[in-house]
């Protein structure tokens, strides 16, 4: 018999632990209020309170700056479970993890102290890369960063920003040289409360209205020297390295809700009769359901090994364009098929399968269309 390796595919007790209260958060605390804020687009901040005093928002902040410092295997797990519940609150729940990544790549110690630190005492935080004309397309940003003396000068507008009026501080990508292109970009922590910075009222989107999304404003806005992250001209390969640790995460909301939809699917394909037996008993829905179940498995598995990799040292951005490309459309194909076992009742906002749908549809789109995971994916394998 060969030998195994370190392939192993079962949780260890402290994983199924942390998967548990999860789980458990999910289910008492998400679920119960999910149709509510889903329903006012309220931004849901007594679930976010009990998040924060569970550590949650604080996930991959070190425990040396008070977080919990989660491996991000460990991460992915609870952000399944909590995209279970919703993945409008996830998302707001877990942004502060994307949004501490530039500082947890390229700050020095006392910006990981001191940001992490707040981060672990409750504040808030966004992620300012996307614009109004520059989304997929990461080098098109407009903003710039122009050196004065012992500050920067920052001016643009970011658009699409989760949390982006509830943060405390944000992490901006800006031009410090605009022609040098993807050389010439630079990230930077900027304090909400500094003159010049300004927040849009949030989006009215099709789904995850739990999540404020909105645009945040930079007008003159001088920022210390101290703020600026490694070096000018590294923006660029921070946000890079920054996107091949959130994709995982990102993968997993589409777990969960992909896996709230089959749920949903199979209970109500028990219950609900259509000539003279259980609906699941008509091959054309068993088999739609068993469809959905095999991709969901496979789907995970490549999101696992997305997480897998990051922890143990390796790079992942071919694995991680793969699980987050998979994972976001098969979490659309599920939901919408959802919707069809439940036929007319799936389309009626009594039942929680059309929230579903409509929630699933961002992850094609946010951290990197599926389109931008396929170029990424091709680039990776010719380059090879």
């Amino acid at each position: 018999m060969s030998d195994l390796g370190n392939i192993n595919f079962e949780l260890t007790d402290e994983q199924k632990e942390i998967q548990l209260l999860a789980r458990e958060f999910a289910k008492n605390e998400i679920v119960p209020v999910a149709e509510h804020y889903d329903r006012t687009h309220e931004y849901p901040w007594p679930v976010i309170r009990k998040a924060q005093e569970m550590g949650l928002t604080a996930m991959s902040v070190p425990e040396e700056y008070g977080g919990l410092g989660l491996s991000l295997f460990e991460e992915i797990l609870v952000t399944e479970e909590l995209a279970w519940g919703c993945s409008g609150m996830s998302t707001a729940i877990g942004v502060n993890g994307l949004a501490i990544g530039p500082i947890l790549v390229a700050g020095n110690e006392a910006q990981k102290e001191e940001y992490g630190g707040r981060m672990a005492e409750g504040q808030m935080a966004g992620y300012c890369l996307t614009e109004p004309e520059a989304g997929s397309d990461v080098a098109g940003i407009k903003t710039t960063a122009r050196k004065d003396g012992d500050h920067y000068v920052l001016n643009g507008n970011k658009m699409f920003i989760t949390g982006g009026t509830v943060a405390d501080f944000y992490t901006v990508f800006a031009y410090t040289d605009p022609t040098q292109r993807y050389n010439g970009m630079s990230c930077f922590i900027v304090d909400r409360k500094w003159e010049g910075v300004s927040v849009g009222k949030p989006f009215d989107k099709l789904g995850q209205h739990a999540s404020d999304t909105a645009e945040v404003i930079f007008d003159n806005v001088r920022v210390p020297a101290t703020h600026l992250l490694g070096q000018e001209g590294q923006g660029f390969m921070i946000a890079m390295k920054v996107f091949d640790r959130s994709r995982p995460g990102t993968s997993a909301g589409a777990l969960g809700v992909a896996r709230r939809a089959l749920e949903e699917s199979i209970n109500y394909a028990k219950t609900r009769m259509a000539m003279g037996k259980p609906i699941w008993q008509h091959q054309s829905i068993g088999h739609m359901i068993a469809d959905m179940a095999m991709e969901l498995e496979a789907a995970r598995l490549l999101v696992w090994k997305s997480a897998w990799a990051v922890d143990a040292g390796v790079r992942n951005t071919t694995i991680a364009a793969f699980g987050k490309a998979y994972a976001a459309d098969t979490a659309m194909k599920i939901t919408t098929n959802a919707v069809q076992v439940f036929g007319g009742y799936g389309y009626m906002t009594e039942y929680p399968v059309e929230k579903l749908m409509r929630d699933a549809k961002i992850f094609q789109i946010y951290e990197g269309t599926s389109q931008i995971q396929r170029n990424i994916v091709v680039r990776e394998l010719f380059r090879k």
